[in-house]
């Protein structure tokens, strides 16, 4: 029969052998580089471990780990889409009312991760449903001060930026340990096909009234273009047109002025010139002779045979020159 004793001994090897074993196996731990990790002592979060690789603890139950992913998360508000890509959709979930006072089904997908595992893990029982419902009232809010035509068509980028504010927002009042780092609609559309047809007619209405006005704007600036190249013009003619009087009239002044003194020093010679000038230019071509009668013999002198004669002897001498 086995003595009491050595009952004893063997149960407290196997104790002593456990207590090593929980030893060894307890009081380290490794993160990896998708990980983080928060440690606890006796269920108190003493401190946050981000940085990977080997760490040590005191052995369980004194302290243990609880570790979280880095990576970010994606909720698919509204749908779910399966590992095969199939999407199941939940229109009860997405159907809202926009500002105008008309129905649309919104879903969208918002990505977040977790910023602090103490407050994840700790501050809420469920951060999920608490994302997921703080999502859905900030899209109903966003949406219901939206008109549809902002909601359907260009308007889109603004609500995402004023859901993803008032979102973060929320998180950040719930103080659950998440951050939001995008808010993306995915479908924003009309409950059934006969509103969707009617929403597009309208839409399409609009976008040939704006092609149009673009046109009449477009012609609008072709013809005050023309209208000011053409006032240019006319303004460029008739300053010319003023210098070039006024240089002629600079001209003739200056003439009149050479005349003048001429006509002082020999106003007899001076107007029988202008009479012969004036002559020329009132009946031009004509022969014209300078006669002298005394009495006794009539003397003429011949003015356009002595100025053929001048031009012939001229061009004689050019081509004599040449």
């Amino acid at each position: 029969m086995v003595s009491l004793k050595r009952i004893y001994t063997i149960l407290g090897l196997v104790i002593g052998v456990l207590i090593l074993g929980l030893v060894a196996f307890t009081t380290w731990y490794t993160v990896d580089e998708s990980e983080q990790a928060v440690l606890l002592t006796f269920g108190k979060v003493e401190e946050g471990v981000e940085e990977p690789g080997l760490n040590f603890k005191l052995p369980w139950p004194i302290q243990s780990v609880e570790k979280l992913s880095k990576e970010t998360f994606s909720l698919q508000f509204g749908y779910e889409e399966n590992e095969d890509g199939v999407i199941k959709e939940f229109p009860e979930e997405t159907k809202m009312i926009t500002g105008d006072e008309n129905i649309v089904l919104a879903d969208l997908v918002v990505q977040w991760k977790i910023n602090e595992p103490s407050k994840y893990l700790f501050n809420a029982d469920n951060p999920e449903e608490i994302l997921r419902d703080a999502t859905s009232a900030s899209l109903r809010s966003i949406i219901g001060n939206s008109a549809i035509d902002a909601a359907l068509t260009s308007g889109k980028a603004d609500i995402e930026a004023d859901v993803h504010d008032l979102l973060s927002q929320l998180i950040q009042k719930y103080d659950i340990g998440i951050s939001i780092l995008a808010v993306k609609l995915q479908d924003v559309e009309l409950p059934n096909d006969e509103v969707r047809q009617a929403f597009t007619q309208v839409t399409d209405a609009r976008e040939t009234m704006n092609t149009k006005l673009n046109e009449a704007n477009k012609y609008k600036n072709q013809k005050e273009n023309e209208a000011v190249g053409e006032q240019k013009a006319i303004i460029s003619r008739a300053q010319g047109d003023k210098a070039a009087r006024v240089q002629a009239a600079r001209g003739s002044v200056a003439v009149f002025n050479e005349l003048y003194k001429e006509y002082k020093n020999n106003p007899e010679i001076t107007k029988q010139r202008l009479v012969l000038e004036t002559l020329e230019q009132v009946l031009p071509g004509t022969e014209i002779y300078i006669m002298n009668d005394d009495g006794n013999t009539l003397k003429y002198f011949p003015i356009r045979p002595l100025e053929s004669a001048k031009e012939t002897t001229e061009e004689g001498v050019k081509k004599k020159d040449e």
